[in-house]
């Protein structure tokens, strides 16, 4: 076991990211080994072993992490920081909640909430193209099935007790499987090619993020099984990108008109000047117009349809 340790730069709670995750399962931990922790399990990009890694928050309100197996320490606590959202300065998260009143109160609400992300963007494209028209939960299951029959087997120990995780698979593990159980074969063909693209490096985290907004998403979008949604759904929940607005998204965009009481749902247009108050943080602000929407809406139409994996 390694260890590593995340200072956050403003406000975080690591119960608050552990209550969301759990919402939002098909590829992001919220399992735990102890009480208060979050246990995550991933292929580590550079695709040569996956890792699990088990993070606490300390009294002082810094972020412990265990680390097993042999991935390079470094790019396992990028991605683990990366995907609390804890790559990024959260300083000024507050003032958004200032500027506009109704994310204030939900931030007063949920809790110093920092969006959950999945490890990279291979895993978040893969997750997706396998979600597209079932639940969350069948994805979960299809999931967890691929990470015990192909992924890497990593051992823990923590506090005296041994157990074993699966990864989700590494691309050219995922290249190997010639079907999947529950899967279609227009699907396994789909996340094949995603798994080349990861190979080839198109998928490369870092390397979207550092892209402007507008040509990482045409990348995205030439990928197999990638449609419009699924591309911003990569860019802002695979990669982080903490100050892009999900304008495939309806159910965020339903939630933008429900909290801001509008007749009808924002044109791109609207929902840009009314996200105008949350910058640098237009990600997140919708991230928690989104959850909140979906935890006090829960018998319309609206949720009931997002809850079903997307078109694209």
């Amino acid at each position: 076991m390694r260890t590593f340790t995340i200072q956050p730069r403003g406000p975080f709670d690591l119960a608050t990211a552990r209550d969301f995750a759990g919402g939002f399962a098909a590829g992001i931990g919220s399992r735990a080994a102890t009480d208060g922790a979050i246990l995550m399990t991933f292929p580590v990009e550079g695709w040569a072993a996956s890792a699990v890694v088990q993070v606490r928050q300390e009294a002082d309100g810094s972020i412990l992490g265990q680390a097993f197996g042999e991935a390079d320490l470094d790019t396992v606590e990028r991605q683990a920081a990366r995907s609390l959202s804890l790559d990024h300065d959260g300083t000024g998260w507050p003032d958004v909640g200032t500027r506009d009143p109704i994310v204030g109160r939900l931030q007063v609400r949920y809790g110093p909430l920092r969006p959950v992300c999945f490890f990279s963007a291979y895993e978040a494209a893969t997750s997706f193209v396998i979600g597209q028209r079932i639940s969350m939960a069948q994805t979960r299951r299809v999931k967890d099935r691929l990470a015990e029959q192909a992924g890497d087997a990593v051992e823990v120990e923590v506090d005296g007790e041994r157990r074993t995780f699966h990864a989700f698979p590494r691309p050219q593990q995922l290249l190997a499987l010639t079907e999947i159980p529950g899967v279609a074969a227009v699907k396994v063909g789909r996340l094949h090619g995603l798994a080349r693209a990861a190979l080839d490096g198109q998928l490369a985290t870092e390397r979207l993020r550092g892209l402007p907004e507008d040509e990482a998403l045409a990348e995205l979008r030439d990928l197999p099984g990638i449609g419009e949604w699924t591309a911003s759904a990569v860019l802002t929940r695979g990669c982080g990108v903490a100050d892009a607005l999900p304008l495939g998204d309806r159910i965020s965009r339903e939630a933008v008109r429900h909290f801001h009481e509008l007749p009808d749902l924002p044109d791109d247009t609207s929902w840009a000047a009314i996200a105008e108050p949350w910058r640098p943080y237009r990600m997140w602000a919708t991230v928690l117009l989104h959850m909140a929407w979906r935890r006090e809406q829960p018998a319309s139409p609206s949720y009931r349809q997002g809850r079903r994996g997307r078109p694209d």
